[in-house]
């Protein structure tokens, strides 16, 4: 087994009950990993740990613990989480460290181009850390083969690439009390963050969704609810129900109740970052309507609960949201389908193999350096 720290920003904001996804998915490839007999620290700046200055056990195999205190050598491992991440280990001067493995959603590229929707300043910084990474981490982890491409036509061929999707949990609360609204009609739930980073995207997202609330409004089909963080400015209240972030656990309360779970795009595709949306949904056994192009729309298909439509086709997407949630679906057999392939657990044995093989004895060069 290995130690591992886990790094993502230098934000003070709890992680103990997150409700964005890079925090997610944090708290749960840290849980996974630890199943798998990792010992996983995950080092964050929030308050609780700086006022504390010692570690606070998070689950079985999991702590979190300060940031500011971390002592790199300690761990036999040190996983970047997206850009942010890398930008955090420079910053706490833990780059040296021999086994990095830098893990990230979008991959930018040298210049603005289709389906990457960082633009400006945003992706230069975002495409000085990839050119850091590239040399200082000794695996990159990304989340497809387009991303993986990209990188290879950036930077030039290298081993050590990971490809590790997105995933769901394999254990999710149970159906408790109802968090929405009396009903008027169908409920059609989006769940995520319209991120404060992505502001042009944001705002394309935020017209879909309006012109979605307002064909299901005007044919009194039902109300499309928005659950989640970021910037909800551009949202029409006349057309779209906005619920706020909530913790994580009550976040699937919403996706249980809901009938129908809906994904847009902030373009024709997405070049390399999927949507995790998708197999949240599918988890737990809420049917989707998504808009084409997003690299992991097989899951929709192949999961038997969905459909894909013509990106920007907001009548498409209307009326199959509708034919979605009057239909009849196997929800058991898309759920089991999730869990065969799509789980945190299932994602992490990548690591799990790739840890094993590097530090298959328990007196690794960690433990020698706190001797």
């Amino acid at each position: 087994m290995a130690r591992i720290a886990v790094v993502y920003n230098t934000e003070r904001v709890g992680i103990a009950y997150p409700t964005d996804m890079a925090r997610i998915q944090l708290a749960e490839t840290a849980s996974a990993l630890a199943r798998l007999g990792h010992h996983v620290d995950i080092a964050t700046a929030e308050l609780t740990l700086q006022l504390r200055r010692r570690p606070i056990v998070a689950a079985t195999g999991v702590r979190r613990v300060p940031l500011s205190r971390v002592r790199w050598d300690e761990y036999d491992v040190v996983e970047t989480n997206f850009h942010q991440g890398w930008e955090t280990l420079v910053r706490y001067r833990g780059t040296n460290h021999p086994f990095i493995v830098a893990k990230l959603g979008s991959v930018v590229g040298d210049q603005d181009m289709a389906g990457i929707y960082y633009y400006g300043r945003d992706r230069e910084r975002m495409y000085a850390t990839q050119r850091e990474i590239h040399h200082g981490a000794k695996f990159i982890t990304l989340l497809s083969t387009p991303a993986q491409a990209l990188w290879t036509q950036s930077f030039g061929p290298r081993d050590g690439h990971l490809i590790v999707p997105g995933a769901a949990a394999s254990r999710i609360p149970p159906m408790g009390p109802d968090p929405f609204p009396p009903r008027r009609g169908i409920r059609v739930l989006f769940s995520g963050n319209l991120y404060d980073s992505q502001p042009e995207a944001t705002r394309v997202l935020s017209e879909k969704l309006n012109g979605l609330g307002e064909r299901l409004a005007t044919g009194r089909h039902g109300q499309l609810f928005v659950v989640g963080p970021g910037d909800m400015r551009h949202l029409d209240t006349r057309f779209v129900r906005k619920l706020g972030a909530v913790p994580y656990d009550a976040a699937w309360q919403h996706m249980l109740h809901a009938d129908v779970g809906v994904v847009v795009s902030a373009g024709a595709f997405m070049h390399n970052n999927e949507s995790t949306k998708i197999y949240h949904y599918l988890r737990a056994g809420l049917p989707v309507v998504s808009e084409a192009g997003f690299p992991n729309d097989h899951v929709v298909t192949e999961s038997g609960l969905g459909f894909v439509v013509p990106s920007g086709d907001m009548s498409a997407l209307a009326d199959h949201v509708i034919e979605a949630a009057r239909r009849s679906w196997d929800r058991e057999t898309a759920v089991g389908y999730i869990l065969a392939n799509h789980t945190w657990d299932a994602r992490m044995r990548t690591y799990d193999d790739l840890f094993r093989r590097h530090f298959p004895d328990p007196s690794s060069h960690a433990r020698a350096a706190r001797r």
